[in-house]
């Protein structure tokens, strides 16, 4: 409901801006966490505390009126203010920090990303941390859209340069490999394809296509699980990541890693925060994080197969 006393309030403005920006009362709901009527409400209560009109919301998509233009330029500014300014009063030893909300792909979700919340809890003892696990476009995604504060996610080769909303802290490179039944011959075989809905899955299809090969194929499938099961079983080879092996390792004596039989390809990852905001803390993330991947990715992967040295790195 409308403040009574015709207060401006940040979490308002905050409704206001994800509601410009999605076009849609319901995808601002979805966005924050709260129910629809919620978003209304703070719509309201912020319109009457300002006298104006922001959003025409009659139709849909809803629209920003020019008031809500004119507004919307104050509010990034106001959000962005109180960004700096949380981060700016836990910069000593991040103490300081409440709330910290963090993406992560699901390749680190078995042991990386676990044993990382948990040397941040130990730094930021009064902070509670919301975990989003998912595809790299998705929370990149979320991280533009303000609802996640930093996400570590691989990197798309098809970005002609870094966005200037957002710093980027390089994290590790990895090569695609081959992976086959044991001492198959790969041109015998269909390749088992990772899904294209995800990043890596187009990466690996754009690579086959700039270089004019189309492997017979049968299946696409988007678990590394269900993947290297079928590898280890004959159906076909596949081509993925040590990343993604290292995620499915119950397969990893059941199947043969190779390098690619063409010309190769890799990929980064990177931890990703918006511009200015949090200030050192993605940099000091970064920091904790890049040890955690060499120890428990990286060294177990170049003593099973040496040969990826030095493709295989942190960054």
């Amino acid at each position: 409901m409308a403040d009574p006393e015709g207060r401006v309030t940040l979490w308002g403005i905050e409704v206001f801006v994800a509601a410009a920006e999605e076009g849609s009362i319901s995808a601002a709901a979805r966005r924050l966490g709260v129910s629809p009527s919620a978003v209304s409400q703070q719509l309201s209560g912020l319109e009457a505390a300002l006298g104006a009109v922001l959003l025409d919301r009659s139709g849909r998509p809803v629209q920003v009126t020019p008031a809500g233009t004119m507004f919307r330029r104050h509010a990034q500014t106001i959000l962005n203010a109180a960004s700096e300014a949380r981060a700016e009063l836990a910069m000593a030893d991040l103490s300081g920090l409440t709330t910290l909300r963090i993406g992560v792909i699901e390749d680190f979700d078995s042991d990386v990303t676990p044993r990382l919340l948990t040397t941040l809890a130990r730094d930021l003892k009064g902070c509670r941390f919301l975990l989003e696990t998912g595809a790299s476009h998705r929370l990149m995604d979320q991280l533009e859209a303000r609802a996640l504060d930093i996400v570590i996610a691989a990197d798309s080769a098809t970005d002609p340069a870094p966005e200037d909303w957002r710093e980027i802290h390089p994290i590790l490179a990895e090569p695609f490999v081959a992976v086959a039944p044991p001492g198959s011959r790969i041109e015998d075989l269909p390749l088992i394809q990772y899904t294209a809905r995800h990043l890596m899955g187009r990466q690996i299809a754009a690579h086959l296509a700039r270089h004019g090969l189309k492997p017979a194929h049968r299946f696409e499938l988007d678990s590394y699980a269900a993947i290297l099961a079928m590898v280890a079983g004959g159906e076909g080879w596949t081509i993925l990541t040590p990343l993604a092996l290292h995620q499915a390792r119950a397969f990893r004596e059941k199947v043969e890693v190779r390098p690619l039989p063409f010309p190769t390809l890799s990929r980064t990852l990177s931890l990703s925060a918006r511009a200015g905001i949090l200030h050192g803390i993605p940099t000091q993330i970064a920091a904790r994080l890049k040890p955690l991947i060499a120890e428990v990715v990286i060294t177990p992967a170049l003593a099973a197969a040496p040969w990826l040295a030095p493709a295989l790195r942190v960054l």
